[in-house]
């Protein structure tokens, strides 16, 4: 057998043993993804989620609260009944372009996978959901509409039913407390802020940075209680567009990012989820 003969050989070998290692890595990666998720089903979650007494899934209601601060008060404020709080520690990993062992490394969406206990991707099954209702709760700035988004692009990704059964919702936590006297509105927007004190004098305006700044009754009365709160049901009508905004948000090109939150720079307007969400009480 000739040099060139011998090379062609060995060459072929070489890309047989290469294709082999790859599978071998994949096959790997997989069963080590399986553990995982396994693993996380029925994983304890003390001194994190604070679960509610409620045993019935389609009455039960589980908030994804941004900071320790919000969620000491939205513990406190919940009905503890039907409403169960899940603090995030630290912004979550923006899962756009992120292999799937990287998500499950993350322990905030780690968290959020053992609360929900439905599995994700191929295992996901929406029967085992123990909240028929998940609110993203986040502060009304930039960091709290990009949590919102890292949030929905992961529920989008690997919960996707979660989306289209009617499951996810954004709480609208208000921007002002207008105090007059012994009455107390809040105003959700600036063009509410402005009916309220059209025509008045006496009044005083507490504008919330974040809502760490409110107490359990003020965060329970505005936000959390369902009499009075104002919920965005999010939806999937045109799951192409979706996916379009997912990936301006989250994908890699910094230009259409900054259009899009400049075109929705004010962060707690109701129409800012529009294209994806409906309002829903």
């Amino acid at each position: 057998m000739d040099n060139l003969s011998n090379s062609a050989v060995l060459s072929t070998i070489a890309e047989k043993a290469v294709k082999a290692a790859k599978v071998r890595e994949a096959s790997r990666k997989a069963k080590e993804n399986a553990r995982t998720k396994n693993k996380l089903k029925g994983a304890p979650l003390v001194g994190k989620l604070a679960s509610c007494s409620g045993r019935k899934a389609e009455q039960n209601e589980l908030f994804i609260v941004e900071g320790d601060s919000a969620g000491g008060s939205a513990k406190q404020g919940r009905d503890r009944r039907f409403q169960a709080i899940l603090p995030l520690k630290g912004k979550p990993l923006n899962v756009e372009k992120k292999r799937i062992d990287q998500v499950l490394a993350n322990d905030e969406f780690r968290s959020i996978i053992t609360a929900l206990d439905t599995g994700l991707e191929e295992d996901f099954n929406i029967n085992k959901l123990k909240y028929h209702k998940i609110v993203i709760l986040s502060d009304a700035d930039q960091d709290g509409a990009h949590i919102r988004a890292i949030l929905l692009t992961f529920f989008f990704r690997y919960m996707r039913p979660l989306i289209t059964g009617g499951h996810v919702f954004i709480g609208m936590p208000p921007l002002y407390k207008i105090s007059s006297g012994k009455s107390i509105k809040y105003a959700y927007s600036d063009k509410e802020l402005l009916e309220y004190t059209k025509g008045k004098k006496n009044y005083t305006i507490q504008r919330y940075k974040g809502l760490g700044e409110m107490n359990p009754e003020q965060l329970w009365e505005t936000t959390l209680n369902p009499d009075n709160r104002s919920l965005i049901q999010v939806t999937i009508d045109d799951v192409a567009e979706v996916d379009r905004m997912v990936t301006v948000l989250m994908g890699d090109k910094v230009e259409p990012r900054k259009e899009y939150i400049s075109e929705n720079a004010e962060f707690n307007k109701k129409d800012l989820y529009e294209s994806i969400g409906e309002l829903h009480g």
